[in-house]
């Protein structure tokens, strides 16, 4: 009897376990292939232009009132901790490192795999359980460059342009609150900013957006690709690409916040 619960016990550990690693080398299999395609031709500029459109533009409404109210919240924040102290002109160069280092390209990055991701999820998954994709072998068009490549490369590409716009209004954000909030000197205001400004806090946010943009469209193309069952598969795999999507995106922040301020 004791054998008997240690087997079940044993196969109930393996087997989750299991299935992580197989999942894993599929994974690994599909990041490796999707890479190798992005560097061999055709190239379909078309597609490209396409998803740059869709990932870029149409995110600029999303990207702008994220990070404008974002911006207006830290300035609010900052104030409200640090008045006490006398210090009101820290504000501005707070706001400008937190919108640059990490509210402009997570925020964005994150309305950008709610958004994008889900949409690629669900596009490429109805293309698979509708046999699309078997369409496209048959004809011999490689699936990961017709599909997989525009949207990685456009992701990568799109999305530094997405943090730096929203690098601007976020900024932007926390002076509309310094100044006719908090009434703080316009002018004060700008040149504190302007002086705190370093190119290193703009590098630093476009890295994390060009890593981010990868992880998104990697995700989303991977969760349809392998999406299987119909309508319930392509639901399930755009709901995956999102929360897997979202929490890359938070580990990806700490190791390249880790990289660049290593000692």
């Amino acid at each position: 009897m004791l054998r008997k619960y240690f087997e079940t016990f044993v196969q109930a550990l393996g087997r989750p376990l299991v299935n992580f690693i197989i999942n894993l080398g599929y994974f690994t299999q599909f990041v490796v292939k999707s890479v190798y395609n992005c560097f061999m031709p055709p190239f379909y500029l078309k597609l490209f232009g396409k998803q740059f459109l869709d990932i870029g533009f149409y995110s600029l409404p999303v990207v702008g009132l994220t990070t404008l109210f974002a911006g207006m919240v830290i300035a609010i924040q900052t104030y409200s901790g640090i008045s006490e102290y006398g210090a009101e002109g820290v504000v501005a160069s707070v706001v400008l490192i937190s919108v640059t280092r990490e509210l402009a390209p997570v925020l964005s990055a994150l309305m950008v795999a709610g958004r994008i991701g889900a949409a690629m999820a669900a596009e490429i998954g109805t293309m698979r359980v509708t046999e699309q994709i078997d369409a496209l072998v048959t004809l011999s068009a490689n699936p990961f460059r017709y599909l997989i490549a525009p949207r990685i490369w456009a992701a990568i590409v799109v999305m530094p342009l997405l943090v730096l716009f929203g690098d601007i209004i976020g900024i932007f954000g926390g002076y509309l609150v310094g100044v006719y909030k908090l009434d703080f000197n316009p002018a004060n205001y700008i040149n504190n900013t302007m002086n705190n400004l370093q190119a290193m806090d703009i590098i630093m946010g476009i890295v994390k957006a060009a890593v981010f943009g990868f992880v998104v469209a990697v995700m989303g193309c991977y969760h349809g690709y392998r999406s299987k069952g119909g309508a319930q598969g392509v639901g399930e795999a755009t709901t995956n690409a999102v929360v897997t999507s979202s929490i890359l995106i938070l580990v990806f922040n700490y190791l390249i916040t880790e990289l660049f301020f290593a000692r």
